[in-house]
Parts: structure tokens; sequence; C-alpha cells
């Protein structure tokens, strides 16, 4: 009997012990945080992703659960440059490797390259997906060449620049002094 897994209540240990697959696509409006990042933008735009699960044999000889996980969209994020729209891939592929408890996860995550995530009968593989690509954005987005020309002038052509000669303090003084008292 073939189990049919679904990505916002993913059994960890029965979809790796089976070696499942799941594959789908969500659109950008379910990723709450990652619309934020677009303003708002592009809620019909899909986010793809692929997830593999696997049974491997850790040093002790016990078996663990292990995900492969990858996930891409692209984003209408603003440009930094031109502050336009500019639509920026974003992906990821990475392992995680779960054990039984918080504690256990934090003291292994340091020491091993996949990251080491909690065990759970009920995993929300999509906040997962969410997090990788937030992970993946880059600082500062920006076109490789902006459709228009970027304004680079801090003032607008009606603005007066102040005049060119300042009055010598000193000579303020001096007026000051010569003033009838």
């Amino acid at each position: 009997m073939k189990h049919e897994f679904v990505a916002r209540h993913l059994p960890i240990a029965a979809f790796a012990s089976a070696e499942a697959d799941l594959v789908g696509d969500e659109r950008l409006a379910r990723f709450e945080r990652l619309l934020e990042e677009t303003h708002g933008l592009g809620a019909e735009t899909l986010v793809s992703y692929a997830a593999q699960g696997a049974m491997q044999t850790d040093a002790a000889g016990v078996d663990e659960p292990w995900m492969h996980l990858k996930a891409e969209a692209v984003l209408p994020l603003t440009c930094q440059r031109c502050l336009g729209p500019v639509d920026v891939p974003v992906s990821f592929e990475r392992d995680f490797r779960f054990v039984a408890t918080e504690a256990l996860a934090e003291v292994e995550d340091e020491e091993s390259e996949e990251d080491v995530l909690v065990l759970s009968k009920s995993f929300n593989l999509l906040e997962l997906i969410e997090d990788e690509l937030l992970m993946t954005l880059p600082a500062a987005p920006k076109h490789d060449t902006c459709p228009q020309a970027v304004k680079l002038q801090v003032a607008d052509p009606g603005f007066e620049d102040a005049p060119e000669e300042k009055p010598n303090p000193f000579a303020v003084l001096e007026q000051l002094k010569k003033a009838p008292k």
C-alpha cells in the first residue's frame, strides 16, 4: 500500500522509512513571510519543491531518518538601485537529518555538515521551505542593468542652491561692534 504524504503534515519517520518522494508547487500566497518580502506582489508565483526521504545508518549502526530537499522560485523583489520591480530567482538544495530531541539537534547541528532537525510526527515541510528560501534572498536585490536610467541627483531641477559667497563671520561681528548702543 502506497502512503500519500502531505507537505503540511509530514510524518518524517514514515516518509524516510518509505524512501518516499514528495514533489509539488505552492502559490507564493501560502508563504506569508516570503510574500512580505515581495511587498504583496506575485501572490500567484509558484514555489516548486521536491523532497526525498531516506534512512541512513549512523556510526553507531542506528538507522536515522534523512530528507533531501530542494526548492526554487522567481520572486518579484524591489531593485535597490532603481527601486523598480526585479525578478530574482532563488533556490536551495540541502540534506536534513532528524534526531529525537531539540537538545540533541542543537549539539549535533554544530558538529555536522548537514542540518539537524527534531523528528516530528506532523512536520510542516512548507515552513522549512519558506525558512530556507528566506535565507537565500539577496541582501540587496538589483537588476544587472536597470531598465530605466537611475537618477543620481540629490536635488530636483527647481532647487536653488545656497548663495556661493557666504558672509564672513568676522565681518558680521565687526558690524555688530559698530552698531550704536
